[in-house]
């Protein structure tokens, strides 16, 4: 019997807020670095990434990516998403 080969794929799901929604925890960031003492800082809007590694081919994951990401991992109505395989 020969041996079971393992597709391994990596997969990275970036969750951003879609232009023009409110990001309190990036103001809230921005205010307490100025507060801080740092200068310069024009934004800081906060990302969610998941990092996942998958046993599937390469085609196989990206439709998984993007069914998770619609059914879980984002909200459509404020939040867009990016998937980026390695």
């Amino acid at each position: 019997m020969p041996p079971t080969v393992l597709i391994m794929v990596n997969a990275e799901i970036r969750i951003e807020l879609k232009k023009g929604v409110a990001d309190p925890e990036g103001a809230n960031t921005k205010k307490a670095l100025e507060l801080l003492g740092f200068k310069g800082i024009l934004g800081v809007k906060t990302v969610k990434v998941f990092s996942m590694e998958l046993d599937m081919s390469a085609e196989e994951a990206l439709a998984a990516c993007e069914e998770m990401s619609r059914k879980l991992l984002a909200n459509p109505v404020i939040q867009s998403y990016k998937i980026e395989l390695k």
